[in-house]
């Protein structure tokens, strides 16, 4: 499962760069084609909000990985956290290119409507410190951390109309899905119980 992760967060990170590629060649080589350009840039006010707010809950997801690669006693979780990290911070300079996309065509963030619980972004990470067994705690926070970002990423998919936003969101959801699923068996094989029964 571990290598499925991995191709995984490969798949993603190529994504991503594919998708920053694209986005600059599309305006440099065609800067005449004004509907092939408003085509990526068109967009509303939940795809700004959904790259703006998506920002600071991807760096608390890296925190949080940055503490399993130092407090894990698991390699899986320190192999789990590094895939974290690297698709990410990939995710982080992808989203700011496109909301400064935005902000230059002069789409107004709006809200995604979702609360600090609903975007699994209500934990202290203090705690997580604290917490033993830390390999617990951490699959406990990055399961809701996780499905907040599907929530998120949901409320993109239904209201949304920029394409690129559209297909990281939807990347995000395959891939988080995917590690969420990992994530509950490894929390049943360890330690004898779902990470969901807690929520």
């Amino acid at each position: 499962m571990l290598a499925t992760l991995g191709r995984v967060a490969l798949m993603l990170a190529l994504f991503l760069a594919g998708c920053g590629g694209e986005d600059t060649t599309t305006s440099a080589s065609k800067p005449d084609d004004a509907t092939t350009e408003q085509r990526e840039i068109a967009g509303n006010g939940i795809d700004r909000a959904f790259v703006t707010e998506m920002v600071p809950h991807h760096r608390s997801a890296v925190e949080m990985a940055e503490l399993a690669k130092r407090d894990s006693d698991r390699t899986e979780v320190e192999q789990l956290a590094e895939a974290i990290i690297a698709t990410q911070n990939a995710e982080i300079r992808q989203m700011q290119r496109l909301d400064r996309r935005f902000a230059d065509a002069g789409v107004t963030g709006r809200s995604l409507g979702l609360n600090l619980h609903e975007m699994g972004m209500h934990m202290d990470p203090d705690g997580l410190r604290r917490a033993r067994p830390f390999d617990r705690a951490f699959l406990d926070a990055m399961i809701t951390h996780h499905e907040g970002a599907i929530r998120m990423a949901q409320v993109q998919l239904a209201r949304g109309e920029n394409r690129t936003v559209k297909r990281m969101a939807r990347a995000i959801v395959q891939a988080q899905r995917t590690e969420i699923n990992q994530m509950h068996q490894w929390r049943i094989q360890w330690f004898g119980v779902s990470g969901h029964e807690h929520h």
